[in-house]
């Protein structure tokens, strides 16, 4: 949050949606709060650091308090929902803030128990509430992530999949997991099994091949090589569960991308900086993927790289009540999947609820690129990231600065070739000199690419020549 947005909470005061703290109690006396903000059509604020009359007292120790936070509120609050939370610095002290969305799945309790706001307080539900509660989620269209799946959980799921989520939430720390829990028992916990169903949530996250029952999740990918031909040098079509899939495109981006080398002042290494920076590729491809409408099954992502740009796009319009202002500013706090974002939340691949639009401009300003641009059309929602200005000019350049080795070793390539058969016909025997000489400059300039790239360092990879590199091999 900004400390302007934080400036105008306390400048309103504590009321139905907003929460004052002197201190930060411990997370038994926050999570009622919490649970009678979800159950409000707006949600809303809890600021710890401040007193009843707004004045600023600060809070010691956030760090470890925060993390407290988080791992009480995912064990104790159901359903389970992404709170965020933050350390924000105002008049040289530190203030902790959850941001609690509305929520999606009335009623929510925390440890059992459901809790609602009247004015300022917050009190245990009556009866009358908890039908209330009910009734307004029964009325509402339910969520094509929570409709039940055709998958068929005896056969469809990926157990190894499954078996990297576990690992993945245990690294984290942000639920407590037990490695023994049966299958199906931990699915019910992350709310993507029920009744001995899976939902289309927990298809597309956790089985084998989720496209053949919801092709929207297939994602193209293609690299052109200029805006007016429409030829291209690379392209893909993934499928796959989520996590591997996002993975998988952005092993696409990265192949395909240039990347630049500068020398430290006080290194002789020559360190590659990429030509977008990853922290924001990952983070638009997290959001296209957790805030899309997959209710469209005629839709899907795009990824298409330019010389000049960079642009992921997604099928579909942005949630009732985003706008392009809300989203450049990121007050966003609408989840049109809350369920599939948990699941990323839990593996660490989604910090920040409607904050992923912050954390995207400020790696590309740190990057010393231009803004990127949100867009919305007939066509779906684009991110689009934009190059350096030199870039198109640096890539028209790229075929000049093609070593000698390079090109030899574009000629002796027949199809798919592993690096030990391209060193045994090259008659080289020094393994990190071809890697450095030979493989790495060859893939940063696209002119080979992997047959894995979402496993960059299998023992089965294998290089293949792109467009470019087939176009320079044929060059007399």
């Amino acid at each position: 949050m900004t400390i302007d947005e934080i400036k105008e909470i306390l400048r309103l005061g504590e009321g139905p949606n907003i929460e004052f703290k002197s201190h930060c109690p411990n997370a038994d006396v926050i999570g009622p709060v919490v649970s009678g903000l979800l159950n409000t059509t707006a949600g809303g604020f809890i600021v710890c650091g401040v007193d009843d009359a707004g004045k600023i007292t600060g809070i010691d120790d956030t760090d470890a308090l925060v993390k407290t936070l988080e791992q009480t509120l995912e064990k104790d609050l159901s359903p389970g929902t992404l709170v965020e939370i933050h350390i924000q610095k105002v008049l040289d002290k530190d203030l902790i803030v959850l941001e609690v969305p509305a929520g999606r799945d009335p009623p929510y309790a925390f440890q059992n128990v459901i809790y609602k706001r009247t004015g300022a307080e917050t009190v245990k539900a009556d009866v009358e509430t908890i039908r209330d509660l009910i009734l307004r989620r029964q009325v509402e269209p339910e969520r094509w992530e929570r409709r039940f799946s055709l998958a068929d959980p005896n056969k469809d799921l990926d157990e190894g999949e499954i078996n990297a989520a576990i690992k993945s939430i245990a690294k984290t720390g942000r639920h407590q997991i037990n490695d023994q829990l049966p299958i199906n028992s931990f699915l019910e916990k992350l709310s993507v099994f029920k009744y001995g169903r899976l939902t289309n949530g927990g298809d597309v996250l956790f089985t084998t091949n989720p496209a053949l029952r919801n092709p929207q999740i297939r994602v193209r990918a293609t690299n052109f090589q200029t805006d007016k031909t429409g030829k291209y040098e690379d392209w893909k079509s993934y499928e796959g569960p989520l996590v591997p899939l996002l993975e998988m495109i952005y092993g696409f981006i990265q192949m395909n991308t240039r990347s630049s080398s500068d020398f430290s002042a006080n290194s002789l290494t020559q360190p590659n900086i990429p030509q977008y920076p990853p922290d924001a590729i990952q983070e638009g491809l997290v959001n296209a993927f957790a805030h899309r409408d997959y209710s469209n099954f005629s839709g899907g992502v795009f990824v298409n790289i330019y010389p000049d740009r960079l642009e992921i796009e997604n099928t579909g319009k942005f949630p009732d009540g985003v706008t392009l202002d809300s989203i450049s500013k990121g007050q966003v706090s609408v989840l049109r999947n809350p369920d599939i974002a948990h699941v990323l939340y839990l593996r660490g691949k989604m910090e920040k609820v409607g904050r992923g639009s912050v954390l995207i401009q400020k790696a590309c300003t740190d990057h010393g690129l231009p803004l990127p641009k949100w867009s919305e059309s007939d066509q779906g929602v684009r991110l689009t990231f934009f190059a350096h200005p030199g870039a198109q000019e640096a890539t028209k350049e790229d075929s000049q600065k093609v070593s000698r080795e390079i090109k030899r070793m574009l000629t002796v390539f027949t199809g798919d070739m592993s690096r030990r058969e391209l060193q045994d016909i090259l008659g080289l025997k020094d393994d990190e000199h071809f890697r450095l000489a030979y493989l790495k400059p060859a893939i940063e300039q696209n002119l080979i690419s992997l047959t894995i790239p979402e496993k960059p360092s299998s023992g089965k990879q294998k290089y293949r020549l792109t467009k470019k590199g087939e176009s320079l091999r044929d060059q007399k």
